[in-house]
């Protein structure tokens, strides 16, 4: 149970805000429209009678108002919708009950957290959120633009997207005789193109980034384990932030890499993994793990990644990597399905990423 007198939730929209106030000396639970602005919210946080303790849900509306009530000197919590609960019988949900009932579960310690940004890493992680969408982006532009050629019958035999690809789609104009089919092609390839170039510009905005002090030195030793080059070890790191406020047993259910669990009495039953949390630094890692079922043999770029840290963390990131490797091993000697073995791997590779990030080097 918080010690704070007033307990306030607050149900913010980007042009409302509908506070739900809680006074403990009193009992009375009563409710407040206030304007958006984040000026008007601290105004009305400070009359109220103190200490005063705040909560909200994260959304897009993002962390600015929890950060300006901290500066004030008020606590806040930032809730994660996903992990609160609503009774199975409350059928009514409307702005001034859900900031009541968040005012209720401060007041009685039963709020969900999560950890606020700085505002570094929250632009950081903007950047790192932007590639991804470039990345989807670009994914979908390529597949019109192929299927829009399959439906005429054009299918080129090799690797796509590689230059021999680009130099058979110049030529595939020509046999597109009818106006409007070459109109669409046109259009087709010039927005591949347009989001390929757009990437390519993220993609150099992360890796100056990441040669900051601020990021390099943890980009520098989650790069010693395989598959995880600037930009995933950049992603991570926005991503997840405080690596300290896990250990390594914990970070891979953060990030929704173990498996759904229904257990009662002697009865044990175990699914797909939960797939909660953050979902971009779990694609990241899973897509990492792929590069550990081959053998270990470093590459160039590795080793060259590896002499750049201290001692301590290339025999940590060496251990690592043989024992991912060895993982991949035994789950393919039981005939394991590749997509369950990767997601183990990736587990386990959260570990291993989580104790190079703390390591005083």
């Amino acid at each position: 149970m918080v010690l704070e007198r007033t307990s306030v939730g607050l149900d913010v929209h980007a042009r409302s805000v509908v506070a739900g106030v809680l006074d403990a000396a009193t009992g009375e639970l009563w409710s407040r429209r206030l304007p958006p602005a984040t000026e008007a919210v601290l105004s009305w946080v400070g009359s109220l009678p103190g200490p005063v303790a705040v909560a909200y849900e994260a959304g897009p509306t993002g962390f600015g108002l929890a950060r300006a009530l901290q500066m004030a000197g008020v606590r806040c919590v930032v809730v994660a919708p996903s992990k609160l609960e609503r009774p199975p019988g409350d059928r009514v949900k409307t702005d001034r009950r859900d900031a009541e009932r968040l005012a209720r579960l401060l007041h009685i310690g039963e709020l969900p957290a999560v950890r606020v940004p700085t505002v570094a890493e929250e632009a950081a992680r903007d950047l790192v959120r932007a590639r991804e969408d470039a990345r989807a982006d670009l994914m979908r532009a390529r597949h019109r633009l192929s299927k829009l050629l399959l439906r005429q019958g054009l299918v080129f035999e090799g690797a796509a997207w590689t230059q021999a690809h680009q130099r058979w789609l110049g030529t595939q104009a020509q046999q597109l005789t009818q106006p409007g089919l070459k109109v669409a092609f046109d259009e087709a390839e010039g927005a591949v193109l347009a989001v390929q170039a757009r990437r390519d510009r993220l993609d150099a905005a992360i890796g100056e980034l990441a040669a900051t002090s601020t990021w390099a030195p943890l980009v520098g030793r989650l790069g010693c384990l395989r598959g995880i080059g600037v930009l995933t070890s950049f992603g991570l790191a926005a991503e997840i932030g405080d690596w300290r406020r896990f250990t390594g047993a914990s970070i891979g259910a953060y990030l929704g890499l173990v498996p759904t669990e229904q257990s009662s009495g002697t009865q044990q039953v175990k699914g797909s993994i939960t797939k909660t949390g953050n979902s971009h630094a779990r694609r990241l890692l899973v897509e990492a793990a792929w590069h550990h079922r081959k053998p270990y043999r470093p590459s160039r770029e590795l080793r060259a990644r590896h002499d750049r840290q201290p001692a301590a963390v290339r025999e940590r990131a060496d251990a690592g990597n043989r024992r991912l490797h060895q993982r991949w091993s035994r789950l393919d000697d039981r005939a394991k399905r590749s997509t369950i073995s990767v997601v183990a791997v990736a587990r386990e590779l959260a570990g291993w990423c989580w104790s190079l990030a703390v390591m005083d080097a």
